[in-house]
């Protein structure tokens, strides 16, 4: 809950602050994050389990700005995002896991679905040079 509390926080905070203040935070050159579960072209049901992998930087939750560390963003269904210079929006597509979360259940729609990580720093906006998993597509059935 207060970590909750803190990303809310942070988000909005920095999401006020004017642009030319908010600088991208490095990531690690070799920085990867991934899906352990689910794999590409799975089928799940409706609620399933998600892990989320990270390889050359650590997990570290909002608001803990550690050099070569992120916390995790899950896009579900999103074509593309818009500035990665500015926070992550927080909405039904774009979710936050500002506690430094590897893993969540999830309920989704039958159907086919999109999800995509990206590592976010501890304001929630993406490093210099992003680090986004592969796009992986689901059935949920």
């Amino acid at each position: 809950m207060k970590y909750t509390i803190l990303s809310a926080f942070l988000l909005v905070t920095a999401t006020l602050l004017p642009s030319s203040l908010l600088a991208a935070t490095p990531s690690a050159a070799d920085a990867e994050v991934y899906f352990v579960t689910p794999k590409d072209g799975e089928t799940v049901p409706e609620t399933f389990k998600v892990v989320f992998g990270l390889k050359g930087m650590d997990v570290s939750p909002a608001g803990n700005n550690q050099p070569n560390s992120g916390h995790h963003h899950l896009l579900i269904d999103v074509d593309s995002l818009a500035d990665f210079s500015l926070p992550l929006p927080a909405n039904d597509n774009v979710r936050h896991f500002g506690g430094g979360q590897t893993e969540t259940m999830m309920t989704l729609p039958k159907g086919k679905h999109t999800l995509q990580l990206l590592l976010g720093d501890y304001l929630h906006i993406p490093h210099h040079k992003p680090v986004i998993s592969e796009k992986i597509t689901i059935t949920v059935q």
